[in-house]
């Protein structure tokens, strides 16, 4: 079974207790649950990460490539800025989904601008935990062989 890594970034450790009203109640333990029963209905195995620390994350995605089909990512606000996490995505060449449970086109500015983005498949934004499962959706359609 091919396996996908969903990986998220710093501060989704403080899921459903940091800023309740802009990213929800859920916590991390409950996105990942939910993701890896959303895999397997997909016919995917997930492997879930958390990570406050760029350098960790990117040593996560080189260790992705040859080892799992795909990567679902929330760079959190590294999204923002990270030029190192987007270079490790190009690196690998394996598809990557990026998500974001709030809309982060309805938000500051500064947070409107991803360097995720041009390396990704796609991005789900907006759609609170939810996103999570859409991008597994998407990675299982999209790693199914081609006839």
């Amino acid at each position: 079974m091919t396996s996908i890594l969903v990986l998220n970034g710093p501060n989704l450790n403080l899921l459903g207790q940091r800023q309740p009203e802009v990213y929800g109640r859920t916590t991390l333990q409950d996105v990942e649950d939910m993701c890896v029963a959303s895999g397997k209905d997909a016919g995917l195995d997930v492997i879930c990460m958390q990570s406050n620390h760029e350098g960790v994350m990117i040593d996560a995605i080189h260790a992705a490539k040859g080892t799992h089909g795909g990567i679902v990512l929330n760079a959190g606000a590294y999204t923002h800025t990270s030029i190192a996490l987007r270079d490790a995505i190009a690196s690998v060449e394996l598809p990557v989904v990026e998500v974001h449970l709030s809309n982060i086109h309805a938000r500051e500015a500064f947070r409107h601008h991803s360097h995720i983005a041009p390396v990704a498949l796609g991005q789900i934004a907006g759609f609170g935990p939810q996103g999570y499962d859409l991008a597994i959706q998407v990675l299982a359609k999209h790693l199914e062989p081609k006839t």
